[in-house]
């Protein structure tokens, strides 16, 4: 079938088609709830494997660094060899990348695991995206179909902490890896059956030191900016953000010399798109950051199990649900750089209701939390139609890679940035009682996990005080989360309304007459289907 062809089709999707729907939000779903599921489980596995502050955050973030360095590669691995054997490869490697984890013996071997598990799940999300642009050729219904996709992720990512806490009630913190393994079984039992194959015949090679530059740049400048977070100014990580940024500039020039470059970086060059990722990254700093911290205080301030912390955040999940599928009715009737604008300030108010919650405050802390989540969910739907439609149809691909880079960094950003900045203020701020053991009272100093850990070989009155001490000084960590979240939420807000909202070509998620509608990820070259 000629590029042409099907650049005009407009076939409408059958029930086969969104069966396909269906198995792609399966891998969709999993990188979600991959991302947040642990964070429940952080104070299991410290008891278990007594890791570090920094292994802690790198237990945490090493995952999406691993997604968000590989993605662009991924996608033009997927072009070359089949997006539907690629996600069935990436399927396989999953599951057995989430064993090794769940049976990490040491704080190192389970971040080697999880940077295997981040580079296996990197290889499924260019190809569900792209396989939806495939399968579905009308505008409109794969307008639908993208906001459908963009709703799991959102979803995913509210309803880990639900789904961990159930598990870590049972069983132990390792069963949190596990529940990938029988999701990606199902993958490989359905996907040949109901997703086509397609193949770019035209597509270019993948350029090898592009991939480790860019992969390079990441590591270099989150490593820079957790350890400026956490010492402050120092020579070391600052010269290692430096490097960082300087091996980025290296990729950035190496891209405009290749014939054909990783990543098209004209596809910069459009307003809307370049706003559309800048608020999706930036927006998804803040979602990151809270998210640790918010479950951090249930478990360890308010001292609930797994699976009642869980159900608490189940508002802020249905909240999240709920809003990406309203974002895009909104957006027909007004702009969505617009929605994505108020939504933002409605966000903004959230994270200052956080900024005031005080130990006990927990329906303080879930009513702020609700408001976020209703900003996530249609920054979230809406963001990722922006950026893929707001693109040239031939620069389908490229623009669907970049938008789950930007999701995916961004939270792994502010994983590593305000995780780093809510420990920061822990330590400065903890004041261990007087009479405290000097071993545990260096621990209780380093991390609420530590002073939770110790805290079980001290008498009753002795560890309530410390328990109560570093409560505090976990809280106050969250108050200068939630503010510097509702800064980073302004910021985006005033993107939106200043450059999306005036930019006319701003594309209508699911509307026929966007440039989106034009488009399909066949158009990418000439495609084998099977």
């Amino acid at each position: 079938m000629s590029s042409d062809a099907l650049e005009t089709d407009t076939r409408k999707a059958g029930a086969r088609e969104w069966l396909g729907l269906a198995v792609l939000a399966l891998p969709t779903l999993l990188i979600a709830l991959d991302q947040s599921v642990l964070y429940l489980a952080l104070p299991h596995l410290a008891e278990e494997l007594n890791p570090t502050g920094t292994e802690l955050l790198w237990i945490i973030d090493i995952y999406g660094f691993m997604i968000a360095g590989f993605l662009v590669a991924m996608g033009r691995l997927g072009d070359r060899v089949g997006r539907r054997k690629l996600l069935m490869i990436g399927a396989a490697a999953v599951g057995v990348t989430s064993v090794l984890a769940a049976y990490s013996g040491s704080a190192e071997q389970l971040i080697v695991s999880r940077a295997l598990l981040g580079i296996a799940a990197a290889t499924l999300m260019p190809s569900t995206l792209a396989l939806i642009n495939n399968i579905f050729h009308d505008p409109y219904q794969r307008g639908r179909a993208i906001a459908a996709w963009a709703g799991c992720f959102m979803g995913g990512t509210a309803l880990g902490p639900v789904i961990g806490g159930t598990l870590l009630e049972f069983f132990w913190w390792g069963s949190a890896f596990l529940l990938g393994v029988p999701v990606m079984v199902a993958l490989l039992i359905v996907a040949p059956v109901v997703l086509p194959e397609y193949k770019d015949r035209n597509a270019g090679p993948l350029d090898l030191p592009s991939v480790v530059l860019s992969l390079a740049s990441i590591l270099l400048i989150i490593h820079g900016l957790k350890e400026l977070a956490r010492h402050g100014v120092e020579p070391t990580p600052a010269a290692t953000l430096v490097v960082g940024v300087a091996v980025g500039a290296v990729f950035v020039w190496r891209q405009r010399k290749l014939a054909d470059p990783l990543l098209d970086l004209d596809l910069f060059r459009v307003g809307t798109f370049t706003a559309a990722l800048l608020i999706l990254l930036v927006s998804m700093i803040g979602t990151g950051g809270g998210y640790l911290f918010i479950t951090g205080f249930l478990q360890m301030v308010e001292r609930l199990s797994p699976l009642e912390a869980g159900l608490w955040m189940l508002p802020a999940a249905i909240a999240s649900i709920i809003a990406s599928q309203l974002a895009p009715i909104f957006a027909r009737r007004y702009r969505p750089g617009s929605v994505i604008g108020v939504s933002l300030l409605i966000g903004t108010i959230g994270y200052l209701v956080l900024a005031l919650v005080t130990p006990g405050g927990r329906p303080m802390l879930i009513a702020g939390f609700v408001i976020v989540f209703i900003s996530v969910g249609t920054v979230g739907a809406l963001g990722t139609n922006l950026v893929v439609g707001s693109a040239p149809p031939e620069r389908g691909g490229s623009a669907a890679a970049l938008s789950s880079i930007g999701g995916d960094l961004g939270t792994a950003l502010g994983v590593a940035m305000l995780g780093s900045l809510g420990a920061a203020v822990y330590r400065g701020s903890v004041e261990v009682p007087d009479g405290t053991p000097t071993a545990a009272a260096r621990a209780a100093e380093e991390s609420m996990e530590s002073a939770v850990t110790v805290a079980q070989d001290l008498p009753a009155n002795a560890a309530a005080e410390l328990l109560s001490a570093a409560g505090t000084a976990y809280t106050n960590g969250l108050n200068v989360i939630g503010l510097a979240c509702a800064v980073i939420a302004a910021i985006s807000a005033t993107i939106a309304f200043t450059i999306l909202r005036r930019n006319r070509d701003a594309v209508v998620p699911g509307e026929a007459s966007t440039p989106a509608g034009k488009a399909s990820a066949a158009t990418e070259g000439s495609l084998s289907a099977t």
